[in-house]
């Protein structure tokens, strides 16, 4: 195990992004659930604003584990063609998932962002998170919409991850930050002590603290 907690990995990540703190033109933008826990302290460590940006994995039915591809906001559906050729999975299998995951995907908009708009990131050095990568679909997706927004940058920030995935990713988006790249890799979870599933309220929460910090901030700017 290289992580107490996903706080402590966020901690341990914000090391290697020290060349972008205090810079006006970052933003991080979490994977939900667990990816916001690293987002939150590394978004405090670069002083940066934080946001969410919501991706869903389509898992193989029966076998929900086993990832055969991901959706984002913005309608993009990435799949990993390599797993569903190998399980010979239907067009009408994976039609149904995405329908699934779509539903999921605007409840999570609604119950995170509530009336707040989607975070600007054109021109941004957009900082793409996780709580690690295993398969990379959910990145890959996140990716994929996320240039859509025209961001100045991309860089896809993960405490740990299949040294394959993070390699494939380098040609995907500008940077790849993974400092622990460990085989043989099977799953995130084993990386940490306490891989305690994420709640919809400690998202919601997070959320909140950088924002009112922010608005702080921006108060005393402007009575100064």
């Amino acid at each position: 195990m290289f992580f107490h907690d996903r706080f402590d990995a966020g901690r341990q990540l914000a090391t290697r992004l020290r060349r972008y703190a205090g810079r006006d033109n970052v933003i991080v933008l979490a994977l939900p659930r667990g990816g916001v826990p690293v987002g939150y302290e590394a978004a405090q460590a670069l002083d940066a604003p934080l946001d969410v940006f919501l991706v869903r994995k389509l898992g193989v039915p029966g076998h929900e584990e086993l990832a055969m591809g991901a959706i984002a906001s913005g309608g993009v559906v990435v799949l990993n063609e390599e797993v569903t050729n190998a399980l010979t999975i239907s067009d009408e299998i994976i039609a149904e998932a995405v329908e699934q995951e779509r539903r999921e995907l605007a409840r999570r908009e609604r119950a995170y962002r509530g009336d707040r708009p989607p975070p600007e990131v054109r021109d941004r050095i957009a900082i793409l998170v996780d709580d690690g990568l295993a398969t990379g679909s959910s990145m890959r997706a996140a990716i994929s919409a996320l240039d859509k927004l025209k961001p100045g940058r991309v860089v896809v920030a993960v405490p740990v991850g299949a040294a394959q995935t993070c390699s494939e990713l380098c040609s995907r988006a500008d940077e790849v930050v993974c400092p622990r790249q460990p085989e043989p890799f099977f799953a995130v979870g084993p990386w940490y002590e306490d891989f305690t599933q994420t709640t919809d309220q400690e998202v919601r929460d997070l959320l909140r603290l950088p924002a009112a910090r922010q608005e702080t901030t921006a108060s005393a700017a402007g009575h100064a």
